[in-house]
C-alpha cells in the first residue's frame, strides 16, 4: 500500500472517485455516472466487447465489474443491447476514461447512460494490478465512492466493504426475477430487421426466471418456442398448470444453494415428469443440486467471452461466454448423470445430461454469441427434444 493509499487524502486535487477493498487497499480515480457509494463483490471480466449487455445481465447482481480491456464506451449505448430493463451490476471499473462512441447503432455516450441508469463507476485506476489481486486472493468485497467534491471517508468505506456479507449464502434471484408471469415472442436480432416478432410457434416453453437474459428468450423463441416466463418462486403446480411442452431454468445471480432453498424442491417435482428440461448458468447449478450434486464458490470465477469448452457429444470445441462465481463439483455427480461439456481452461464441469431422460444443462451462456454461433445448437437441441417427446 502506498503512502497515498494509507491516507484519506486524494493524490491529486481533481480526483473524484475511489475504490476501496475490504483489506484496506485503495485505488484513486475519476468518477463515472452517478455520484454515490456502492458496495459489492469486485470481479473482473476479460471481454473486449458487449459492456452494455454485461452491465445489464441479471447474473451480475451484487457485483462490481472490472473490465480488463482498457477502452470502454467505443460503441456507445443503445436501447437494443439491454439484457434487462436496468443495470444489474452494482458498478464498473475501467482503466481509461470512457472512449467517445463511434458506431452507427450508438444512441448515447456510456457516461450519460450510466447517469441515466443510476450506475456508479470509476476510471483511471490500474486495472491490471486489481485483476492480479483478484486472481491471487479471490474476489473481494469493495466500495466505489464517487464524490465530485473529492472528499472521502476512507475508514468508513473500508468498514462498509468489510461489513457487506458477500455472495455466499445470498439469494439474489428474487431481486432480479419478474414478479408476475408474462409472454415472450421476440426473436433474435438481424442487421436488416432488428428485433422481430415470432410469426408461428411449434411448442410451448415455460421459462423459470431466476434472472433471465432477454437474448436467451429470443434464442428460445427463434427455435419456434412460444414462451411463458414465470417468477423464480413459482411452484411446480403453477409451472405445470401452463401445460408446457418444455421447461427452461434460467441464468441468475447469487449462491445457487441459497436460491435452491425454494427452487430445488420445485425442480425435483418437475423432474418427476417426462417434460424436456434445459438449464443455463444458475439453472444448471440448481438442477445439479436437485439431483444430489454439490456446488461451491470459485476462487475468482469465470467471466469473459473467450472460454473454450469441449462438447463431449460432438468432440467439438466451442468458444463460449462465461459469467459465474460458483461451480458444480463434477466429482459429486450421481451415476445417472453423463458429463457433456468441460472447460478447457481448468477442466471444471460445464454441462451434463441425465441418462435416458430429456434433461440437460450447461454452465456457459450459448445466447451471448462469442463464437459467434458456436453454442446456438443447444437451443435447437432443446426444441428437438420437445418435438421428439410430443
Amino acid at each position: 500500500m502506498t503512502d497515498n493509499e494509507k491516507t484519506a487524502t486524494p493524490p491529486h486535487k481533481d480526483i473524484t472517485a475511489v475504490l476501496v477493498l475490504a483489506d484496506g487497499t485503495v485505488f484513486w480515480g475519476y468518477g463515472i455516472g452517478a455520484a454515490k457509494d456502492i458496495v459489492g463483490e469486485v470481479c473482473f471480466n476479460t471481454s473486449i466487447t458487449g459492456y452494455q449487455e454485461i452491465l445489464t445481465d441479471p447474473s451480475y447482481a451484487g457485483q462490481i465489474i472490472t473490465f480488463t480491456f482498457p477502452h470502454m464506451g467505443n460503441v456507445g449505448t443503445n436501447n437494443q443491447d439491454m439484457e434487462s430493463a436496468k443495470p444489474a451490476a452494482r458498478g464498473l471499473v475501467i482503466r481509461e476514461d470512457i472512449t467517445a462512441p463511434s458506431n452507427f447503432r450508438s444512441r448515447k455516450h456510456l457516461n450519460d447512460w450510466c447517469l441515466e441508469q443510476g450506475l456508479v463507476g470509476i476510471c483511471g485506476i490500474d486495472t491490471r494490478r486489481l485483476t492480479r489481486t483478484i486472481r491471487e486472493n479471490g474476489a473481494p468485497n469493495g466500495v466505489i465512492s464517487h464524490a465530485p467534491d473529492g472528499k472521502f471517508n476512507i475508514p468508513a468505506l473500508i468498514k462498509k466493504a468489510q461489513d457487506w456479507p458477500g455472495l455466499v449464502g445470498m439469494d439474489l434471484a428474487v431481486e432480479v426475477s419478474c414478479t408476475t408471469s408474462y409472454q415472450w415472442d421476440e426473436i433474435r436480432w438481424t442487421l436488416k430487421d432488428g428485433y422481430q416478432k415470432q410469426d408461428r410457434s411449434k411448442a410451448h416453453v415455460v421459462a423459470v426466471d431466476y434472472g433471465v437474459k432477454r437474448n436467451i428468450l429470443r434464442c428460445l423463441a427463434s427455435t419456434g418456442a412460444r414462451i411463458t416466463v414465470v417468477p423464480a418462486t413459482s411452484t411446480a403446480q403453477e409451472i405445470l398448470s401452463y401445460k408446457p411442452d418444455g421447461i427452461f431454468l434460467s441464468n441468475g445471480p447469487g449462491d445457487p444453494a441459497a436460491t435452491g432453498e425454494y427452487a430445488i424442491p420445485v425442480i425435483q417435482e418437475l423432474l418427476k415428469t417426462d417434460i424436456p428440461l434445459f438449464g443455463i448458468c444458475l439453472g444448471y447449478q440448481m438442477l445439479a443440486l436437485a439431483i444430489g450434486a454439490k456446488t461451491q464458490k470459485m476462487h475468482q470465477g469465470h467471466r469473459g467471452a473467450n472460454h473454450p469448452v469441449m462438447d463431449y457429444n460432438t468432440e467439438k470445441v466451442e468458444i463460449t461466454s462465461m459469467n459465474h462465481g460458483f461451480m458444480v463439483d463434477k466429482d459429486s455427480l450421481p451415476e445417472k448423470v453423463k458429463i457433456s461439456h468441460i472447460s478447457l481452461f481448468d477442466q471444471t464441469l460445464c454441462g451434463f445430461e441425465l441418462k435416458g431422460r430429456p434433461v440437460f444443462s450447461v454452465q456457459h451462456h450459448p445466447e451471448a454469441s462469442p463464437g459467434p454461433q458456436d453454442s446456438h445448437y443447444l437451443f435447437d437441441r432443446f426444441m428437438e427434444m420437445i418435438e421428439n417427446n410430443a
